[in-house]
């Protein structure tokens, strides 16, 4: 009910949008520098253009529905038993059970975005981009980038992520990523999820299922770490959602 009400949103702020006066102001073009093998990954999976335009993205994990504001990030993630989001300022949590949600919300409230975002995510500001060594899997050899972020960007900027793609059809295979949230020092530990099944969205490709797998010593994949996981019901819209979207319930 939550994704129709959605979708009935962001209709009517696209129909809205499509009636207005064609603005004088000439829309300014961002200037795009990327690897050029990670430019051919993104324009497989729709093109940085594209991408560009879009406003609103919305997927199931699960019962979770997760709503994004992609130029503000805002973010709301809504369930049968609590909501939680990011309403630009202040990471929220919504739960009539206390024991409801059993996460840590500031940790919880963008990972699956992150993660179903991809590769577009890496496209982000404050990026450095690094050639890395290709890993293995059933005799395939993957070739890859790592992505670091500069300094105080971002939540976790000591965060980094290795994206790995085909490298005959530049299609996203592999992703590779540490997590530092809250600790004082850079973790060079990394876990690893394969990309297995995409659909394309609006003109974007995005994942439809994605596997966490385990890893040798020499950071290879071996076999999954358990059962895949399922992304549903997605949405790109160029209709931008209102502020209240993405507040706390019942906060005026």
């Amino acid at each position: 009910m939550k994704k129709i009400i959605l979708l009935i949103v962001i209709a009517t702020i696209v129909s809205c949008k499509n009636d207005a006066k064609p603005a004088t102001q000439k829309e300014e073009i961002k200037k795009e520098s990327f690897p050029d093998e990670l430019a051919k990954v993104f324009e497989k999976h729709g093109g940085i253009a594209t991408w560009r335009k879009a406003k609103t993205l919305s997927f199931n994990k699960g019962e979770e529905a997760h709503t994004s504001d992609l130029q503000s990030r805002k973010i709301v993630i809504n369930s049968p038993k609590y909501s939680l989001g990011f309403d630009g300022k202040e990471i929220w949590l919504d739960q009539a059970d206390s024991t409801a949600f059993k996460g840590n919300k500031d940790f919880y409230y963008n990972l699956y975005f992150y993660f179903y975002a991809m590769p577009f995510v890496l496209a982000d500001d404050g990026i450095i981009y690094e050639k890395v060594d290709s890993i293995s899997f059933d005799g395939t050899n993957y070739p890859g980038y790592k992505i670091s972020f500069k300094a105080n960007v971002g939540t976790s900027s000591d965060d980094n992520y290795k994206v790995y793609f085909n490298s005959e059809t530049y299609q996203m295979e592999w992703l590779a990523y540490t997590v530092t949230f809250k600790a004082k020092e850079p973790n060079n530990e990394y876990h690893i999820i394969k990309y297995n099944k995409w659909e394309n969205v609006d003109g974007l490709v995005l994942p439809n299922e994605i596997t966490w797998y385990k890893m040798d010593k020499k950071g290879m994949p071996t076999k999954p770490q358990g059962p895949a996981t399922v992304f549903t019901l997605p949405l790109v819209s160029e209709g931008k959602l209102g502020t209240s979207f993405f507040t706390k319930p019942n906060v005026q």
